[in-house]
């Protein structure tokens, strides 16, 4: 039986992820399902645009056959990324996730706006203008504010503004003059999820697991890959349908989906098209490469059309 062949997209750069993508582990998952599997760094891409076309792509300096599917594990989008995944998507290969799906994810006050429309609650959220308004801000939020930059992963880019000089110095450091090109948005602090949170992995439109996210230090932030701890979670209806809504709104066939806790109630924080599986793994035992292995091979027979044709 012929191979399925999988390109996974990992940067070189990034030496965790691209380390856990060339685990032995999973080469022989991916043996075990007939998977021919090849661990691809975009930075050794060379993206060539002719009137011909030929289903190739260069690689290391080299013509290599273009795969069957591409899974895209790149934290740092760029243009020149962005531009590789596109092509693989002009020439016919199912791409998860898809350019489209990526861009929306990465900028956060966007993918805030489609979830807004499509009635998922989200945390109350603000553009900073340049030559912040204080007195509007005040009159839309209480102290403290969250403070985040429009791109960002990790629980890097932000912030928590206590108070009125807290909330100037942030800015401030950001630019807060009509010549700063950097992108800021205000969110309500949610305190009933003071320092932990809901991490969702979402796999083609299926809730595969979750996991409580805490800090460890009593930071306002939980993210596990900053050092915050993680507990496996019992997902409920609610929390599953908002995490499996999200990523379909926008678009992504991975996702992980961060939820807060409302008091009695939810609200989705951000939904990240390059979440982070180590800590996922180890809390839940779910062996996430074989689950994304498990959707693409379905889709290829035509037994979950989900998220089958790119978005």
């Amino acid at each position: 039986m012929k191979k399925t062949k999988i390109w996974i997209l990992a940067e070189k750069s990034k030496e965790s992820d691209f380390n856990f993508y060339s685990d032995g582990k999973i080469n022989k998952i991916a043996d075990e399902m007939n998977i021919e599997l090849k661990l691809i760094s975009p930075e050794k891409i060379d993206l060539i645009v002719s009137e011909e076309d030929i289903k190739n792509i260069m690689y290391d300096g080299k013509m290599v056959e273009i795969p069957d599917y591409v899974v895209t594990r790149i934290g740092t989008i760029t243009y020149y990324s962005l531009a590789i995944i596109r092509h693989l998507e002009k020439l016919g290969v199912f791409v998860l996730n898809s350019s489209r799906s990526i861009e929306i994810a990465k900028d956060k006050l966007f993918s805030l706006q489609l979830l807004a429309a499509n009635n998922i609650p989200v945390p109350k959220t603000m553009l900073v203008k340049p030559l912040l308004n204080i007195d509007l801000v005040e009159r839309e939020f209480s102290y403290p504010v969250i403070v985040k930059t429009i791109t960002g992963s990790g629980g890097k880019g932000v912030f928590l503004a206590e108070n009125r000089n807290r909330l100037f110095d942030i800015i401030k450091r950001f630019g807060n003059d009509e010549e700063s090109k950097n992108n800021l948005i205000l969110q309500e602090f949610i305190s009933t999820s003071m320092g932990k949170d809901i991490r969702v992995v979402v796999i083609g439109g299926r809730a595969i697991g979750a996991i409580m996210r805490r800090s460890s230090d009593g930071n306002f932030k939980a993210n596990y890959s900053a050092g915050g701890l993680a507990e496996p979670y019992v997902i409920n209806p609610t929390v599953e349908w908002l995490a499996v809504k999200s990523s379909k709104i926008i678009g992504l066939g991975i996702a992980g989906v961060d939820i807060l806790f409302d008091k009695e109630n939810y609200k989705v924080c951000e939904v990240n098209s390059y979440p982070g599986f180590t800590g996922f793994e180890k809390v839940t035992d779910i062996n996430v490469s074989r689950e994304i292995f498990k959707y693409i091979l379905e889709c290829q027979s035509g037994n979950n059309n989900a998220l089958a044709k790119n978005t």
